[in-house]
């Protein structure tokens, strides 16, 4: 049997540890509550945004234009994660850098560009739904959401429990994102959306808690849950931070580039060219940029210097003799 087909083997088909089964069993209560819950409404004033400036012919600008934000996380995740696959490393900010196997570094890859492409996703809609505020067009931003928060959700499940519950995870949350927004579209019920962003920024938190895998990217969501919860607040402080900035900027335009930053962290966990490092992650971090080479970021050589070949290092004095 190929090493590829045992390693699959091993992956899918080995039997659930219990925090596997903690994942399922909590996903199936979420399910029902959202199935049989209570009847919760949409907020009434939910378009009646603090920022109404129309600026350059652009309806809600700044709204409008804060979601560039996404877009730009995006393409920058787009070409880690481009960097990333080719460098055949699991590197990335932090320690326990290691080889990942074949089945989880697929796995890490598919996760993270379903991320990243969620993200340009939301870049467009979000964009047009405060352009047009409207049932019609939230629609369509919160389907950009969903993808980016399958991507997450996949990410951190990967990273801490394994490849097998990333992919049901990957596969049940879109299913339970389209019924929850059809609810919310023809009942009006919010509240299966409320508890599937709720209930997987709490999986998130959980999981923080949990050591991650030495052989994925060691993503930090201590970082992604930070950026999100400071989102949030700016979201339900829209029109307070409004008044408080003298009407320069409000909450929810703050609230777009704070969500947009929630996807550094995984940019910085998925750099190929890093090494191990001691020091905080904040520090590893800011040095994680991803135009950097990966070759002269992995083996710490500046322009000019000579470095020993493999075989020269098994052979003492071969690189001496050659210069």
């Amino acid at each position: 049997m190929p090493s590829s087909t045992r390693s699959f083997s091993r992956a899918f088909l080995s039997r659930p540890a219990p925090a596997e089964w903690a994942l399922y069993g909590a996903l199936a209560v979420l399910a029902a509550v959202g199935a049989w819950g209570p009847q919760v409404a949409a907020d009434p004033h939910q378009h009646a945004f603090a920022d109404q400036r129309t600026l350059w012919g652009i309806a809600h600008a700044v709204d409008v234009l804060t979601n560039l934000p996404f877009a730009l996380m995006g393409l920058l995740g787009v070409r880690r994660l481009v960097q990333w696959v080719r460098s055949g490393k699991a590197g990335g900010c932090g320690e326990g850098v290691a080889q990942a196997g074949g089945t989880g570094r697929t796995t890490t890859a598919v996760m993270a560009a379903i991320f990243f492409s969620g993200l340009l996703l939301t870049a467009g809609a979000s964009a047009l739904y405060h352009a047009v505020p409207h049932d019609i067009t939230l629609l369509w931003d919160r389907m950009g959401m969903l993808v980016a928060f399958t991507g997450l959700l996949g990410l951190a499940v990967d990273g801490r429990m394994g490849a097998r519950p990333a992919w049901v995870l990957a596969c049940v949350l879109p299913l339970a994102g389209a019924l929850s927004l059809r609810a919310w579209g023809m009942a009006g019920q919010v509240l299966p959306w409320g508890l599937l962003q709720g209930g997987g920024m709490l999986l998130v938190a959980a999981l923080a808690m949990v050591p991650a895998r030495s052989s994925r990217p060691p993503l930090s969501l201590v970082a992604v849950i930070g950026w999100y919860a400071l989102a949030k607040l700016l979201e339900l402080g829209d029109h307070a931070v409004f008044g408080w900035t003298g009407g320069w900027v409000s909450g929810h335009s703050l609230k777009h580039v704070a969500a947009a930053l929630a996807a550094w962290p995984v940019i910085a966990a998925l750099a190929p060219h890093r090494a191990a490092l001691p020091g905080a992650y904040w520090a590893q971090c800011v040095r994680a940029v991803p135009w950097r080479r990966p070759a002269a970021a992995a083996t710490g050589l500046r322009r000019g210097t000579i470095a020993a070949s493999a075989d020269e290092g098994a052979q003492p004095g071969a690189a001496a003799q050659r210069v």
